[in-house]
């Protein structure tokens, strides 16, 4: 069963950063000085996603200006890929993003879950780019008004 719930307390932000940590820096090899921002600890809304009650999946969101809500970190453990914590952990976010004023969803994707992002909403609106990481994006928008 998956279950997805707002990093409510200073110990849910903690195990959202590390999990991400797992995928980005460990999994990914993003740097360190990347993965983690001021926004983290500041205005950022985090989701944690669980699966049959182990913490398996987090993301984010941070208003990017009035009514545009940018998703972000989203990362799922590498052995339950596949099985619906990316899907459930979007749509939390976006539930919420809505909740607090989103009229735009926007987002950089990693190149190889652009697919997953168009099953989505999503539609791309720029070219591949590396966003630092050395890993390809691209911007992808959606109109809050579509589920």
């Amino acid at each position: 069963m998956i279950q997805v719930r707002l990093a409510s307390s200073p110990a849910d932000v903690a195990l959202c950063l590390r999990l991400r940590w797992t995928v980005f820096v460990e999994e990914q090899g993003v740097p360190p000085s990347l993965e983690l921002d001021a926004r983290d600890r500041a205005d950022a809304v985090h989701a944690l996603a669980l699966l049959d009650g182990v913490p398996c999946g987090a993301g984010r969101f941070v208003f990017v200006e009035p009514g545009t809500a940018k998703i972000e970190r989203m990362a799922v453990i590498d052995d339950v890929r596949g099985r619906g914590v990316g899907r459930a952990l979007l749509q939390h976010l976006e539930t919420e993003a809505r909740q607090r004023g989103a009229q735009k969803f926007t987002l950089a994707a990693q190149t190889h879950a652009r697919r997953f992002y168009e099953k989505a909403g999503y539609a791309a609106r720029s070219p591949e780019f590396d966003d630092g990481t050395g890993i390809a994006h691209v911007s992808m928008d959606k109109p809050a008004s579509g589920h």
